[in-house]
């Protein structure tokens, strides 16, 4: 390599055994811009030696096993924009819900989707609080108006399955609302596929509640994350057992034939990332799908409704309680 691409890292750069000091941060950022496929399996040798003479091992670990996760993405990434321009040509519209926990990696996994996506054919949606005049409406209605244009994907982080899961554990919403809710979703979600030409994908991230509580913690203690923390998120721990009852009693009344549920579990964010991208290619049948890329779902980690419901009611015959 020339000059251009040494990496220089400072004597009193330190690893220490817990969050990483900006210098080693600004290190791990450097090795990732360096280690491009093009410098090919020789110059990728070099920087991981370069590095490993200053015994910066942990540096050295850390970018390389976050290079190599970007990197395992980003044939799915490829296949990703194929199907975008699927949805495009045959004129299609396509609704991807993430539900779930707070700190389940909702945003993160989205982010990762549609890293390379085109910007004017997609759309995130992060619905917040409802107005005063809202919360008098239809409670679906406020979705339905984001909903995508022909040849559009919209992507919700969070979704209608508010009324389900946050609002009626928090008490933002009455029983009544909550029930009626319940009661009528499929219905709904029916019509909005009922046309042929809308495709309606459920996921529900799933994370155990210690991993919930390690990343709490580190949002706390990080000045570039504290804006993530919620109202919802300082009572998530007390109240995991009522959001635990209403997950079941979702999966258990809005798990459909025409509408069903997949569960990720993210405790790993990089598996939860992979195999949410794999589920959404395997959803879609698309013109020049790469033959030599394995879509194989990982079963730990993808989980239909029908079966995570059986593994609740089981833990909840054990146990006494549901447990995930």
């Amino acid at each position: 390599m020339n000059n251009d691409n040494e990496i220089i890292i400072p004597e009193e750069t330190t690893v220490p055994d817990s969050k990483p000091t900006e210098t080693i941060r600004s290190v791990i950022s450097k090795v990732e811009k360096k280690m491009d496929p093009s410098f090919g399996k020789a110059g990728m040798d070099e920087i991981k030696d370069a590095l490993k003479k200053k015994q910066k091992r942990r540096i050295v670990d850390a970018a390389l096993d976050k290079y190599q996760q970007n990197e395992e993405l980003k044939p799915f990434q490829a296949e990703l924009i194929k199907l975008q321009q699927h949805i495009e040509q045959t004129g299609k519209k396509m609704i991807i819900i993430f539900d779930g926990r707070d700190a389940s990696g909702k945003g993160g996994t989205i982010r990762r989707m549609t890293r390379y996506m085109n910007e004017k054919r997609y759309r995130i949606e992060v619905p917040g609080k409802p107005s005063h005049r809202q919360q008098s409406e239809l409670h679906l209605k406020r979705y339905i108006e984001r909903f995508p244009a022909v040849g559009e994907i919209v992507l919700f982080d969070r979704s209608w399955y508010n009324r389900a899961l946050v609002e009626p554990v928090m008490g933002f919403c009455t029983q009544t609302q909550y029930r009626q809710f319940l009661k009528t979703i499929n219905t709904y979600e029916q019509n909005f596929i009922s046309d042929g030409k809308t495709i309606l994908l459920k996921l529900y991230f799933s994370v155990s509640k210690e991993e919930q509580n390690r990343r709490f913690q580190r949002r706390m203690n990080d000045p570039l994350r504290q804006w993530k923390l919620s109202e919802v998120d300082l009572q998530a721990q007390d109240l995991w057992d009522e959001f635990t009852e209403k997950k079941f009693r979702l999966l258990q009344k809005t798990n459909s034939k025409e509408a069903p549920w997949y569960i990720i579990r993210s405790d790993s964010k990089h598996l939860a990332r992979l195999e949410t991208m794999k589920l959404v290619l395997n959803s879609v049948r698309y013109r020049g799908r790469c033959r030599t890329l394995d879509f194989d779902l990982n079963d730990d980690v993808v989980i239909t409704g029908d079966r995570e419901l059986k593994i609740m009611e089981k833990q909840r015959r054990k146990h006494g309680r549901f447990i995930g």
